[in-house]
């Protein structure tokens, strides 16, 4: 070694003992900044990194404490990304357990109280589980009513999550008055142009198009998609969520044309998004296929069919009714090419899932029943058929009693 080289490695050991101590001591990221960051990625739809964020965030906070309000949050933020990427398995003891919290640190009347119960009730509600999010909902609605005041937004959002239930059960009169409410209130308190004032309209809008009322739900879907496109950008899912509903509409009215290229930028906002095997893409795919099928176009509709059954199944498990949806179709379109082996497990299956999560005497129930009847039909089982349709008549009559078309 050289002199030279010597003096390079004693210059670059002094380096080493006059910064290492320096770095070893370096503070780490604070318990907000952690959060910070985190919120900032998950509402840029980047759940990964979003959530090593609020991983961190909550390491930290367990040593603030087991009663501590950073910890709650913590927990908190954490499940919401975890809800986010479909992963309702990780984010439901961390939704409880910042409850428990919550109830001890503030009492159990308090509107941080209700944002807990509103979030794990949406959980459960994502899963299909809406025996166990409706009184979480009632509770939450509750709370917010007493405590705060009447035109605030979190009274909205109970409103909104109560309405959703009850229009996934067929409870559309009940459904309808809740989204008008939280649909005005939001209006006034946030202004017109908020996206949360989207989101009403567009729960409003999709009720009106399952009872037919086209010509109301129309430009709710229309005025939904210019806040969000004002709002967030041309990109955002939230843009695609309303394209999707605006093209719903569109083939319940055979409008094919105006509805394939918003279903085709809906699937690619989605697809861009970090984590894209999500409710979100399966439930597009699915409406495309379907789109598809309604025109006889059977070889582009089934490979989308068996990939959002695929997307769903993984994502949210093999029991949630979303894996109905997709059985159902995949099944019609087997039907429609006279394949009817192939269909009839598909419908049997789509059947139970439905009257297990569901209730026996969900709409969506009634319609597994007329399609499989349809298929039985086909293939001479008249008596079968009969008993099917006469019990999807009941299951009809019942909503058109409780949710007649206005």
């Amino acid at each position: 070694m050289t002199s030279r080289d010597r003096r390079a490695v004693t210059a670059w050991l002094l380096w080493i003992l006059a910064f290492c101590p320096v770095l070893a001591v370096a503070q780490p990221k604070s318990w907000e900044e952690y959060i910070a960051a985190g919120q900032n990625a998950y509402q840029q739809g980047h759940y990964t990194e979003a959530e090593k964020l609020f991983e961190a965030a909550l390491k930290v906070a367990e040593g603030f404490g087991p009663r501590d309000p950073s910890l709650a949050k913590s927990l908190n933020e954490l499940a919401a990304v975890y809800y986010a990427q479909g992963k309702y398995a990780e984010a439901e003891p961390l939704y409880q357990r910042a409850l428990v919290i919550w109830e001890k640190v503030l009492g159990p009347e308090r509107p941080g109280v209700a944002t807990s119960l509103n979030n794990l009730g949406e959980l459960y509600y994502a899963q299909g589980k809406y025996a166990e999010a409706e009184p979480l909902y009632q509770r939450a609605l509750m709370i917010q009513e007493k405590a705060l005041r009447p035109n605030h937004p979190d009274v909205a959002r109970s409103l909104n999550n109560l309405g959703e239930l009850y229009f996934s059960q067929g409870k559309y009169a009940e459904a309808e008055r809740l989204f008008q409410r939280a649909l005005g209130i939001r209006e006034k308190s946030l202004g017109p142009t908020h996206v949360q004032v989207a989101q009403s309209l567009n729960n409003l809008a999709v009720l009106y198009g399952s009872e037919g009322r086209y010509a109301d739900a129309e430009p709710l879907y229309k005025r939904a998609l210019e806040i969000q496109e004002k709002a967030s950008g041309p990109e955002h899912p939230q843009v695609a969520l309303s394209l999707n509903n605006l093209a719903v509409l569109y083939v319940s009215q055979r409008r094919y044309a105006d509805a394939e290229p918003l279903y085709k930028r809906a699937l690619a906002i989605w697809e861009k998004t970090p984590e894209p095997e999500q409710a979100n893409v399966a439930s597009c795919l699915n409406n495309l296929a379907w789109l598809y099928s309604s025109q006889g176009m059977y070889v582009e509709a089934e490979p989308l069919i068996r990939r959002a059954l695929g997307i769903r199944e993984k994502v949210l498990g093999p029991e949630h009714p979303d894996v109905a949806g997709s059985l159902n179709s995949l099944a019609n379109l087997y039907r429609e090419q006279g394949r009817y082996a192939e269909a009839e497990p598909l419908y049997k299956r789509a059947l139970g899932i439905r009257a297990k999560a569901l209730g026996p005497e969900h709409p969506a129930v009634a319609t597994s029943m007329e399609n499989y009847a349809a298929l039985l039909r086909k293939t001479n089982r008249e008596a079968e058929a009969a008993e099917l349709e006469a019990t999807a008549r009941g299951i009809r009559a019942i909503h058109s009693v409780h949710n007649p078309v206005q």
